[in-house]
């Protein structure tokens, strides 16, 4: 692990720039530019607090936005790291071809690629949160959240360089992923609070579920300013090191071979 790191650290510049790439590519001639990135949760947010909020919400509009925005900002972050993750090779075969870059390079690109995005429309709830509670010291609630951030962005690195080695030998890897994140996407607390659950004696549901975890490490502290309970960090910290250490070995598996399947 340590060997990725320090190469990641030794080519850190190029790698910077191929973020630069993407961001300048996929906004190109558009009006709105990087805005665009914002508009997907927050139409959805708009949509689910019109709909749903004095349903699932609790008659608390401004809070369930809150809540909403900052789940679907994760839950953003990881579905696009994996789906984007499995056409990471393809992507840059050009330069896999032509340099003898470690491949972990690419698949960080795509991760810090989404990250960017995310951390955009988390900033956008910690100002609809200090907005609505008049409060600015809101936005010192950032320090709470950090520690998840660091985690969920390694978590999120874990899952694209798994799927990006697998999509390579199983080209229907991304097809079943985003199946798999549909049934996810309703199986995890986003729209509707976990009491639904509890109340139904399904609470086991949510916490066996990974993603709950990430979600309430950022969601918790953002909109209470406290410190998230310590089992979630013991949780989410357990499962993304047993993630980080599969990604090492399908790597150190792969890693040879892949050339020749591109």
């Amino acid at each position: 692990m340590m060997q990725h790191l320090a190469a990641v650290w030794r080519y850190r510049y190029f790698l910077l720039a191929l973020v630069k790439l993407d961001l300048r590519q996929r906004y190109r001639r558009s009006v709105l530019g990087i805005g665009w990135s914002l508009l997907h949760p927050i139409a959805m947010t708009a949509v689910f607090t019109v709909v749903f909020s004095n349903l699932l919400g609790g008659g608390e509009p401004t809070r369930y936005a809150a809540s909403v925005l900052a789940s679907l900002a994760v839950w953003g972050f990881l579905r696009d790291s994996a789906l984007h993750g499995c056409r990471t090779f393809q992507a840059n075969e050009a330069y896999i071809r032509q340099s003898p870059l470690p491949y972990t390079i690419y698949t960080l690109r795509t991760v810090l690629g989404q990250a960017i995005h995310a951390l955009i429309a988390l900033g956008v709830v910690f100002l609809m949160v200090a907005a609505f509670q008049q409060e600015i010291r809101v936005l010192f609630r950032v320090v709470f959240v950090l520690p998840a951030l660091a985690i969920i962005f390694f978590c999120a690195w874990s899952v694209a360089t798994i799927a990006a080695y697998v999509n390579v030998y199983f080209h229907d890897t991304v097809h079943l992923l985003e199946v798999g994140t549909q049934f996810l996407f309703f199986l995890t607390p986003i729209m509707y609070s976990r009491r639904l659950l509890d109340d139904k004696d399904l609470g086991w549901v949510v916490d066996a579920n990974p993603v709950y975890w990430m979600l309430e490490m950022v969601r918790y502290p953002l909109l209470t300013g406290l410190w998230p309970p310590p089992n979630l960090y013991f949780l989410a910290s357990g499962f993304t090191l047993l993630l980080a250490a599969l990604a090492l070995g399908v790597v150190a598996w792969l890693h040879k071979r892949l050339i020749f399947h591109l």
